[in-house]
């Protein structure tokens, strides 16, 4: 029986637990997570859980689904150390596990505010139920909030303490928010949501410093000015989780470097989910993505491989945030040059950036415009689209085109 080791605890693990059960292969599997929780869903960390006191984690799968697949649990443990040659995993207690095939499916740590050791008591991230469950006991508390980064998860928890009546600033060192994910449309929409729910967005504002006394953050300095802080957010963004495939000799750039079939520099090592470099065939580059939808999809082609197939990564890319009464969803990733052109919505303040590269269509960002998404994921695998003007016409449902 085939021995496959599971590094890791979030969406890409429990989803290769569950396909690989599914296959019906012979296989004996071993999932190790830092975490003492059986994986969870972790969308909801920065928006929901942290609004409802009495939220427990959703778990992706129940413990009796990991029971009925067989699948051995070491939940809590921490793997230190791979000998490639000997195929083992060391853990921190000194236990050793042998592997046929090892996975690691690490995903991804928070990128921490430079010169701020030992952490200030009032300084928070967002990765882990542990730190969503600090936050929402210090937000409970607080009557403002400073949040640091305006990407994704930033935003999400912005939006939520300002629902939650709290008094919220956003800093940004780039002149809009979401400027590595989103088009400037996309980000002027978000923007104008986030002012009217009543928070303060601090544009092109780098922060120059903290003033910590008596170990929490007592203000900070951007352009030139100090800002109190009560309770303080960052979300400056995350780094893959590359340190135990460094050290073991794997190729990483940027993650840890896998071909299509999800395998690394080692034939015997594995790589799925946010950790990972990986090609994507629709630009022919090397991508990282940090999405439940990669993650879920690079974990099924990867059960597909280890159960025989001749199986390869070509899954359309697709995002989702929800900002309070804003529910943002892109599909497909737009290369530089692209024309966007704007699609209405079937509702007021509802519409759909379309981005265009020679007359095809490349990626769709939604505003309220669940349906077009929908149809617009299925347009962008289709091997010939349809006409910009008639993509654009709002009396035409997308999803005719399909």
């Amino acid at each position: 029986m085939r021995q496959i080791v599971i590094i890791g605890g979030g969406h890409a693990a429990a989803q290769l637990c569950g396909s690989l059960a599914d296959s019906g292969q012979d296989m004996a599997i071993t999932l190790i997570s830092e975490e003492a929780h059986l994986p969870y869903h972790r969308p909801p960390l920065s928006k929901t859980f942290i609004k409802d006191a009495a939220a427990e984690p959703a778990l992706l799968r129940p413990a009796k689904a990991y029971d009925d697949a067989g699948v051995r649990l070491l939940l809590g443990e921490t793997a230190v150390a791979i000998d490639r040659a000997e195929r083992k995993v060391t853990l921190a207690s000194g236990a050793q596990l042998s592997y046929d095939e090892l996975v690691l499916a690490t995903g991804t740590r928070a990128r921490r505010l430079p010169g701020l050791e030992p952490e200030p008591a009032n300084l928070h991230y967002v990765r882990s139920v542990a730190d969503a469950q600090r936050l929402r006991e210090a937000l409970a508390a607080a009557g403002s909030v400073t949040v640091l980064g305006g990407g994704f998860i930033g935003l999400e928890v912005a939006a939520t303490a300002a629902a939650l009546g709290k008094q919220v600033a956003v800093f940004e060192s780039q002149d809009r928010l979401l400027a590595r994910s989103v088009s400037p449309e996309i980000s002027d929409l978000v923007s104008a949501n986030l002012r009217e729910a009543g928070i303060a967005l601090h544009l092109g504002a780098a922060v120059e410093g903290f003033d910590v006394a008596d170990g929490r953050v007592r203000s900070l300095r951007a352009a030139g000015q100090a800002h109190a802080v009560e309770l303080l957010i960052a979300g400056i963004g995350a780094v893959p989780e590359t340190r135990l495939a460094e050290a073991a000799g794997l190729e990483v750039n940027n993650g840890i470097v896998v071909d299509g079939r999800m395998q690394t520099s080692d034939p015997h090592i594995h790589a799925i989910g946010d950790c990972t470099a990986f090609p994507y065939a629709r630009e022919g580059r090397a991508l990282r993505l940090e999405s439940v939808q990669n993650a879920n999809d690079q974990a099924r082609v990867l059960a597909a491989v280890l159960g025989g197939q001749a199986a390869e990564y070509h899954a359309l890319p697709w995002f989702w945030s929800d900002q309070g009464a804003l529910r943002l969803q892109i599909a497909g990733i737009a290369p530089a040059g692209c024309e966007r052109r704007i699609r209405p919505g079937a509702k007021p303040g509802s519409l759909s950036v379309m981005h265009f590269l020679n007359g095809r269509l490349m990626c769709v960002e939604s505003i309220n415009a669940p349906l077009d998404h929908m149809a617009a994921r299925k347009l962008l695998d289709l091997a010939e689209h349809p006409p910009v003007d008639v993509l654009l016409d709002p009396a035409v449902a997308l999803k005719t085109h399909c």
